[in-house]
């Protein structure tokens, strides 16, 4: 369960950076990282696709230093998934830690 609490939580922290400008996987991965986040390619990947499939975020390929990478962006149902998120977070925060 304390998993799946984690990944609605990296995929908030995702929505978040693709809203803030294009983010790719390293990068993410990375970022995730820094926050504590011990996450393989092997879901990482999945969810960036999961998200993509579902709408909330929209890719590009670009070649970048001679690799290809493909680059995320937030759509506007992302956009307002994010937004609800931050709602509800803030709720459970006030509630929570009082």
């Amino acid at each position: 369960m304390i998993r799946d609490f984690f990944l609605g939580f990296i995929k908030i922290h995702i929505l978040y950076h693709a809203a803030e400008g294009p983010v790719y996987g390293a990068e993410m991965a990375r970022e995730l990282n820094r926050h504590g986040y011990d996450i393989s390619p092997g879901t990482l990947y999945p969810t960036l696709h999961s998200l993509e499939r579902n709408g909330y975020l929209v890719s590009e390929e670009r070649v970048t230093g001679g690799r290809r990478r493909k680059y995320y962006r937030i759509t506007a149902r992302g956009l307002e998934a994010l937004a609800e998120a931050r709602s509800r977070i803030a709720e459970l925060v006030a509630e929570v830690l009082g």
